[in-house]
Protein backbone atom coordinates (compact mmCIF):
# COMPACT_ATOMS: atom_id res chain seq x y z
CA UNK A 1 0.00 0.00 0.00
CA UNK A 2 1.53 3.34 -1.04
CA UNK A 3 1.89 6.21 1.44
CA UNK A 4 -0.35 9.21 0.80
CA UNK A 5 1.64 12.02 -0.86
CA UNK A 6 2.30 15.04 1.37
CA UNK A 7 1.92 18.64 0.11
CA UNK A 8 5.12 19.52 2.08
CA UNK A 9 8.71 18.52 1.34
CA UNK A 10 10.76 16.64 3.92
CA UNK A 11 12.83 19.82 4.52
CA UNK A 12 9.70 21.87 5.21
CA UNK A 13 8.47 19.36 7.78
CA UNK A 14 11.66 19.70 9.86
CA UNK A 15 11.56 22.15 12.83
CA UNK A 16 12.48 25.62 11.62
CA UNK A 17 14.33 28.42 13.42
CA UNK A 18 11.90 31.10 14.55
CA UNK A 19 12.71 34.57 13.25
CA UNK A 20 11.58 37.40 15.48
CA UNK A 21 11.20 40.80 13.87
CA UNK A 22 12.75 43.73 15.71
CA UNK A 23 10.13 46.46 15.64
CA UNK A 24 11.29 49.97 14.87
CA UNK A 25 9.54 52.32 17.25
CA UNK A 26 10.08 56.06 17.08
CA UNK A 27 11.81 57.59 20.06
CA UNK A 28 12.24 61.16 21.29
CA UNK A 29 15.81 62.42 21.31
CA UNK A 30 17.10 65.04 23.77
CA UNK A 31 20.24 66.55 22.23
CA UNK A 32 22.67 68.93 23.94
CA UNK A 33 25.10 71.07 21.94
CA UNK A 34 27.74 72.77 24.11
CA UNK A 35 29.89 75.71 23.00
CA UNK A 36 33.25 74.52 21.63
CA UNK A 37 36.04 75.26 24.09
CA UNK A 38 39.06 74.25 21.99
CA UNK A 39 41.44 77.02 20.86
CA UNK A 40 40.21 78.70 17.63
CA UNK A 41 37.33 76.23 17.18
CA UNK A 42 34.29 78.18 15.96
CA UNK A 43 32.28 75.42 14.28
CA UNK A 44 28.96 74.00 15.50
CA UNK A 45 27.41 70.61 14.70
CA UNK A 46 23.94 71.74 13.66
CA UNK A 47 22.77 74.81 11.73
CA UNK A 48 19.44 76.46 12.66
CA UNK A 49 17.83 74.83 9.58
CA UNK A 50 18.98 71.40 10.79
CA UNK A 51 17.66 72.12 14.29
CA UNK A 52 14.33 73.11 12.71
CA UNK A 53 14.12 69.77 10.89
CA UNK A 54 15.02 67.83 14.07
CA UNK A 55 12.57 69.64 16.36
CA UNK A 56 9.83 69.27 13.72
CA UNK A 57 10.20 65.50 14.21
CA UNK A 58 9.39 65.90 17.92
CA UNK A 59 12.96 65.90 19.27
CA UNK A 60 14.40 68.42 21.76
CA UNK A 61 17.60 70.41 21.28
CA UNK A 62 19.35 72.34 24.07
CA UNK A 63 22.16 74.68 22.95
CA UNK A 64 24.64 76.57 25.07
CA UNK A 65 24.36 80.32 24.56
CA UNK A 66 26.61 81.73 21.80
CA UNK A 67 27.63 78.22 20.62
CA UNK A 68 26.90 79.23 17.01
CA UNK A 69 28.23 82.83 17.13
CA UNK A 70 31.63 81.92 15.61
CA UNK A 71 29.89 80.32 12.62
CA UNK A 72 27.52 83.26 12.13
CA UNK A 73 24.42 81.76 13.81
CA UNK A 74 22.81 83.69 16.67
CA UNK A 75 20.92 82.38 19.71
CA UNK A 76 17.78 83.93 18.19
CA UNK A 77 18.27 81.89 14.99
CA UNK A 78 18.28 78.70 17.07
CA UNK A 79 15.35 79.79 19.26
CA UNK A 80 13.28 80.50 16.13
CA UNK A 81 14.22 77.00 14.86
CA UNK A 82 12.77 75.42 18.01
CA UNK A 83 15.86 74.95 20.20
CA UNK A 84 16.14 75.94 23.86
CA UNK A 85 19.10 78.16 24.85
CA UNK A 86 20.91 78.07 28.20
CA UNK A 87 24.03 79.63 29.71
CA UNK A 88 24.47 76.62 32.01
CA UNK A 89 27.27 74.48 30.50
CA UNK A 90 26.64 71.62 32.95
CA UNK A 91 22.97 71.49 31.94
CA UNK A 92 23.92 71.03 28.25
CA UNK A 93 26.42 68.27 29.09
CA UNK A 94 23.69 66.66 31.20
CA UNK A 95 21.57 65.85 28.12
CA UNK A 96 21.22 62.15 27.16
CA UNK A 97 22.86 62.84 23.74
CA UNK A 98 25.79 65.27 23.48
CA UNK A 99 26.81 66.57 20.07
CA UNK A 100 30.24 68.19 19.61
CA UNK A 101 32.73 68.95 16.84
CA UNK A 102 35.87 68.46 18.95
CA UNK A 103 36.04 65.64 21.52
CA UNK A 104 35.27 66.85 25.06
CA UNK A 105 38.12 67.64 27.44
CA UNK A 106 38.64 65.58 30.60
CA UNK A 107 37.07 68.47 32.56
CA UNK A 108 33.98 68.43 30.32
CA UNK A 109 33.67 64.65 30.66
CA UNK A 110 33.05 65.21 34.38
CA UNK A 111 29.80 67.05 33.50
CA UNK A 112 28.44 64.15 31.40
CA UNK A 113 25.92 61.86 33.11
CA UNK A 114 26.58 58.10 33.27
CA UNK A 115 25.08 56.05 30.39
CA UNK A 116 24.93 59.13 28.09
CA UNK A 117 25.68 59.11 24.35
CA UNK A 118 28.48 61.23 22.92
CA UNK A 119 28.77 61.99 19.20
CA UNK A 120 31.87 63.98 18.21
CA UNK A 121 35.20 63.68 16.44
CA UNK A 122 37.66 61.28 18.09
CA UNK A 123 40.99 62.64 16.78
CA UNK A 124 42.87 59.53 17.91
CA UNK A 125 46.29 61.13 17.30
CA UNK A 126 45.53 63.89 19.84
CA UNK A 127 43.99 61.62 22.51
CA UNK A 128 45.38 59.97 25.63
CA UNK A 129 44.55 56.84 27.62
CA UNK A 130 42.80 58.83 30.41
CA UNK A 131 40.11 59.99 27.94
CA UNK A 132 38.95 56.41 27.25
CA UNK A 133 39.24 55.43 30.91
CA UNK A 134 36.96 58.37 31.82
CA UNK A 135 34.38 57.26 29.21
CA UNK A 136 34.55 53.69 30.55
CA UNK A 137 34.00 54.81 34.15
CA UNK A 138 30.80 56.60 33.16
CA UNK A 139 29.68 53.72 30.87
CA UNK A 140 29.28 56.19 28.00
CA UNK A 141 28.37 55.15 24.45
CA UNK A 142 30.53 57.18 22.04
CA UNK A 143 30.46 57.57 18.25
CA UNK A 144 33.27 59.19 16.25
CA UNK A 145 31.80 60.94 13.21
CA UNK A 146 35.02 60.61 11.18
CA UNK A 147 34.65 56.79 11.29
CA UNK A 148 30.99 56.69 10.17
CA UNK A 149 30.63 55.05 6.74
CA UNK A 150 27.94 55.68 4.14
CA UNK A 151 26.29 53.09 1.85
CA UNK A 152 29.25 53.24 -0.58
CA UNK A 153 31.73 52.39 2.19
CA UNK A 154 33.14 55.93 2.09
CA UNK A 155 33.63 58.23 5.11
CA UNK A 156 31.29 61.23 4.51
CA UNK A 157 32.69 63.47 7.28
CA UNK A 158 36.31 62.94 6.24
CA UNK A 159 35.41 63.45 2.58
CA UNK A 160 33.48 66.64 3.31
CA UNK A 161 36.19 68.24 5.47
CA UNK A 162 38.86 67.13 2.97
CA UNK A 163 37.00 68.95 0.19
CA UNK A 164 37.09 72.13 2.29
CA UNK A 165 40.78 71.66 3.19
CA UNK A 166 41.75 71.05 -0.45
CA UNK A 167 39.94 74.12 -1.77
CA UNK A 168 41.17 76.21 1.18
CA UNK A 169 44.83 75.27 0.59
CA UNK A 170 44.78 77.10 -2.75
CA UNK A 171 42.87 80.11 -1.39
CA UNK A 172 45.32 80.39 1.52
CA UNK A 173 48.31 80.18 -0.84
CA UNK A 174 46.74 82.94 -2.93
CA UNK A 175 46.37 85.17 0.15
CA UNK A 176 49.95 84.55 1.28
CA UNK A 177 51.33 85.38 -2.17
CA UNK A 178 49.49 88.70 -2.14
CA UNK A 179 50.61 89.59 1.40
CA UNK A 180 53.71 91.67 2.20
CA UNK A 181 55.71 88.53 2.96
CA UNK A 182 54.63 86.83 -0.29
CA UNK A 183 56.19 86.79 -3.72
CA UNK A 184 53.66 89.16 -5.29
CA UNK A 185 52.30 86.61 -7.76
CA UNK A 186 48.61 86.16 -8.51
CA UNK A 187 46.69 83.01 -9.25
CA UNK A 188 45.04 83.65 -12.58
CA UNK A 189 45.72 83.03 -16.24
CA UNK A 190 46.66 86.59 -17.21
CA UNK A 191 47.48 87.09 -20.88
CA UNK A 192 51.23 87.22 -21.48
CA UNK A 193 52.08 86.31 -17.86
CA UNK A 194 53.38 82.79 -17.08
CA UNK A 195 50.89 80.95 -14.84
CA UNK A 196 51.63 80.10 -11.21
CA UNK A 197 53.23 76.64 -10.87
CA UNK A 198 51.55 74.38 -8.28
CA UNK A 199 52.78 70.97 -7.10
CA UNK A 200 50.27 68.77 -5.26
CA UNK A 201 51.57 65.70 -3.43
CA UNK A 202 48.71 63.24 -2.92
CA UNK A 203 45.81 62.54 -5.29
CA UNK A 204 43.08 61.82 -2.71
CA UNK A 205 40.12 64.10 -1.95
CA UNK A 206 42.31 66.97 -0.63
CA UNK A 207 44.56 66.74 -3.69
CA UNK A 208 41.62 66.58 -6.08
CA UNK A 209 39.91 69.68 -4.68
CA UNK A 210 43.20 71.57 -4.47
CA UNK A 211 43.84 70.74 -8.13
CA UNK A 212 40.28 71.72 -9.08
CA UNK A 213 40.64 75.14 -7.42
CA UNK A 214 44.15 75.80 -8.75
CA UNK A 215 43.14 74.87 -12.32
CA UNK A 216 40.02 77.03 -12.01
CA UNK A 217 42.26 80.00 -11.15
CA UNK A 218 44.47 79.33 -14.17
CA UNK A 219 47.50 77.73 -12.47
CA UNK A 220 49.77 75.11 -13.99
CA UNK A 221 49.26 71.98 -11.83
CA UNK A 222 51.39 68.87 -11.30
CA UNK A 223 50.04 66.01 -9.17
CA UNK A 224 52.23 63.33 -7.57
CA UNK A 225 50.99 60.09 -5.98
CA UNK A 226 52.21 56.50 -5.81
CA UNK A 227 48.73 55.15 -6.60
CA UNK A 228 48.10 54.96 -10.35
CA UNK A 229 44.41 54.37 -9.62
CA UNK A 230 44.19 57.70 -7.72
CA UNK A 231 46.07 59.52 -10.48
CA UNK A 232 43.70 58.02 -13.07
CA UNK A 233 40.67 58.97 -10.94
CA UNK A 234 41.79 62.58 -10.47
CA UNK A 235 42.09 63.05 -14.25
CA UNK A 236 38.65 61.50 -14.76
CA UNK A 237 37.00 63.50 -11.96
CA UNK A 238 38.52 66.78 -13.15
CA UNK A 239 37.59 65.84 -16.72
CA UNK A 240 40.87 67.10 -18.13
CA UNK A 241 44.40 65.98 -18.78
CA UNK A 242 47.00 67.30 -16.37
CA UNK A 243 50.57 66.40 -15.41
CA UNK A 244 50.57 63.37 -13.11
CA UNK A 245 53.50 61.34 -11.86
CA UNK A 246 54.40 58.67 -9.34
CA UNK A 247 56.56 59.97 -6.49
CA UNK A 248 60.07 59.66 -7.85
CA UNK A 249 62.64 61.88 -6.05
CA UNK A 250 64.27 63.10 -9.28
CA UNK A 251 60.98 64.18 -10.91
CA UNK A 252 59.60 65.60 -7.66
CA UNK A 253 62.74 67.67 -6.96
CA UNK A 254 62.63 69.07 -10.50
CA UNK A 255 58.98 70.12 -10.03
CA UNK A 256 59.60 71.58 -6.56
CA UNK A 257 62.50 73.69 -7.84
CA UNK A 258 60.19 75.36 -10.37
CA UNK A 259 56.98 75.62 -8.34
CA UNK A 260 55.54 78.66 -6.59
CA UNK A 261 53.22 76.63 -4.34
CA UNK A 262 53.63 73.09 -2.97
CA UNK A 263 50.65 71.41 -1.28
CA UNK A 264 51.12 68.30 0.87
CA UNK A 265 48.03 66.09 0.93
CA UNK A 266 49.33 62.61 1.73
CA UNK A 267 47.76 60.50 4.47
CA UNK A 268 49.26 57.53 6.25
CA UNK A 269 47.94 54.84 8.57
CA UNK A 270 49.72 55.99 11.73
CA UNK A 271 51.65 59.00 10.43
CA UNK A 272 51.84 60.85 7.12
CA UNK A 273 54.98 59.71 5.26
CA UNK A 274 57.72 62.33 4.85
CA UNK A 275 57.89 62.80 1.09
CA UNK A 276 59.77 66.09 0.81
CA UNK A 277 63.13 66.13 2.57
CA UNK A 278 64.86 69.15 4.09
CA UNK A 279 67.35 69.15 1.19
CA UNK A 280 64.49 69.35 -1.33
CA UNK A 281 63.02 72.36 0.51
CA UNK A 282 66.46 74.07 0.43
CA UNK A 283 66.36 73.92 -3.37
CA UNK A 284 62.93 75.58 -3.67
CA UNK A 285 62.47 79.15 -4.95
CA UNK A 286 62.80 82.13 -2.62
CA UNK A 287 59.35 82.93 -1.09
CA UNK A 288 57.81 79.76 -2.52
CA UNK A 289 54.88 78.56 -0.37
CA UNK A 290 54.36 75.21 1.32
CA UNK A 291 50.85 74.34 2.52
CA UNK A 292 51.15 71.12 4.52
CA UNK A 293 47.57 69.85 4.85
CA UNK A 294 48.92 66.56 6.27
CA UNK A 295 50.33 68.31 9.36
CA UNK A 296 47.54 66.86 11.56
CA UNK A 297 49.17 63.47 10.89
CA UNK A 298 52.75 64.69 11.26
CA UNK A 299 53.21 66.42 7.89
CA UNK A 300 54.73 65.20 4.62
CA UNK A 301 57.39 67.96 4.48
CA UNK A 302 60.38 67.34 6.74
CA UNK A 303 60.58 71.07 7.58
CA UNK A 304 56.94 71.37 8.72
CA UNK A 305 56.16 72.45 12.29
CA UNK A 306 52.63 72.95 13.61
CA UNK A 307 51.34 76.56 13.46
CA UNK A 308 48.04 78.19 14.49
CA UNK A 309 45.36 80.27 12.74
CA UNK A 310 46.66 83.28 14.72
CA UNK A 311 50.25 82.89 13.51
CA UNK A 312 49.92 80.51 10.56
CA UNK A 313 53.25 80.91 8.72
CA UNK A 314 57.00 80.87 9.27
CA UNK A 315 60.06 80.89 7.01
CA UNK A 316 62.66 78.18 6.71
CA UNK A 317 65.34 78.26 3.96
CA UNK A 318 63.46 81.38 2.78
CA UNK A 319 60.43 79.21 1.94
CA UNK A 320 57.10 80.19 3.54
CA UNK A 321 55.53 77.31 5.49
CA UNK A 322 51.82 77.12 6.40
CA UNK A 323 51.14 74.19 8.74
CA UNK A 324 47.84 74.73 10.57
CA UNK A 325 46.34 71.32 11.49
CA UNK A 326 42.68 72.39 11.49
CA UNK A 327 42.23 74.20 8.15
CA UNK A 328 38.39 73.78 7.91
CA UNK A 329 38.00 75.76 11.19
CA UNK A 330 39.23 78.81 9.23
CA UNK A 331 35.88 78.69 7.39
CA UNK A 332 33.51 77.95 10.33
CA UNK A 333 30.22 78.65 8.54
CA UNK A 334 30.95 76.45 5.50
CA UNK A 335 32.35 73.72 7.76
CA UNK A 336 29.35 73.89 10.10
CA UNK A 337 26.86 73.55 7.23
CA UNK A 338 28.91 70.64 5.86
CA UNK A 339 29.04 68.81 9.24
CA UNK A 340 25.36 69.56 9.86
CA UNK A 341 24.42 67.94 6.52
CA UNK A 342 26.10 64.73 7.72
CA UNK A 343 24.67 64.75 11.26
CA UNK A 344 21.03 65.60 10.48
CA UNK A 345 19.96 62.46 8.54
CA UNK A 346 21.72 60.24 11.10
CA UNK A 347 19.97 61.92 14.04
CA UNK A 348 16.57 61.64 12.31
CA UNK A 349 17.30 57.99 11.56
CA UNK A 350 18.29 57.33 15.20
CA UNK A 351 14.98 58.89 16.27
CA UNK A 352 12.97 56.81 13.77
CA UNK A 353 14.72 53.62 14.88
CA UNK A 354 13.86 54.28 18.51
CA UNK A 355 17.25 55.41 19.77
CA UNK A 356 20.93 54.76 19.11
CA UNK A 357 20.73 51.19 20.43
CA UNK A 358 18.36 50.11 17.64
CA UNK A 359 20.02 52.32 15.01
CA UNK A 360 23.31 50.50 15.62
CA UNK A 361 21.56 47.20 14.86
CA UNK A 362 20.12 48.44 11.58
CA UNK A 363 22.97 50.65 10.28
CA UNK A 364 26.39 49.07 9.69
CA UNK A 365 27.92 52.41 8.69
CA UNK A 366 26.89 54.05 11.95
CA UNK A 367 28.12 50.99 13.85
CA UNK A 368 31.53 51.50 12.23
CA UNK A 369 31.73 54.91 13.96
CA UNK A 370 31.10 53.42 17.42
CA UNK A 371 34.18 53.20 19.64
CA UNK A 372 32.64 52.92 23.13
CA UNK A 373 29.49 50.94 23.98
CA UNK A 374 28.23 51.43 27.56
CA UNK A 375 31.83 51.96 28.64
CA UNK A 376 33.22 48.97 26.70
CA UNK A 377 35.85 49.84 24.08
CA UNK A 378 34.79 48.45 20.67
CA UNK A 379 37.39 49.95 18.33
CA UNK A 380 40.41 47.77 17.51
CA UNK A 381 42.61 50.71 16.38
CA UNK A 382 42.06 52.56 19.69
CA UNK A 383 42.67 49.38 21.69
CA UNK A 384 45.97 48.63 19.93
CA UNK A 385 47.08 52.29 19.93
CA UNK A 386 46.57 52.78 23.69
CA UNK A 387 47.06 49.16 24.81
CA UNK A 388 43.46 48.85 26.06
CA UNK A 389 41.20 45.81 26.07
CA UNK A 390 38.52 45.94 23.35
CA UNK A 391 35.49 43.83 22.36
CA UNK A 392 33.76 43.17 19.03
CA UNK A 393 30.56 45.25 18.90
CA UNK A 394 28.75 42.50 16.97
CA UNK A 395 28.91 40.26 20.06
CA UNK A 396 27.53 43.02 22.29
CA UNK A 397 24.44 44.27 20.47
CA UNK A 398 22.93 41.05 19.10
Amino acid sequence: MTEPSSPFSKQQLLPQEEKLEILRQKGELYIGIPKESQFQEKRICLTPDAVGAITAHGHKVLIESEAGEGAGFSDLDYTNAGAKITRDTKKVFGCPIILKVEPPTLGELEFINPQSTLISALQIKMQNKEYFEALARKRITAVAFEYIRDDDGKYPAVRSLSEIAGTASVLIASEIMAADEGNGLMFGNISGVPPVEVVIIGAGTVGEFAARSALGLGANVKVFDNSLTKLRNIQRNLNQTLYTSTIQPKNLLKALRRCDVAIGAVRGTDRAPVIVTETMVEHMKKSAIIIDVSIDMGGCFETSEITTHKKPTYRKYDVIHYAVPNIPARYPKTSSVSISNIFTPYLLSIGDDGGLENALRFDKGLRNGLYMYHGILTNRSVGEWFDLKFSDINFLIF
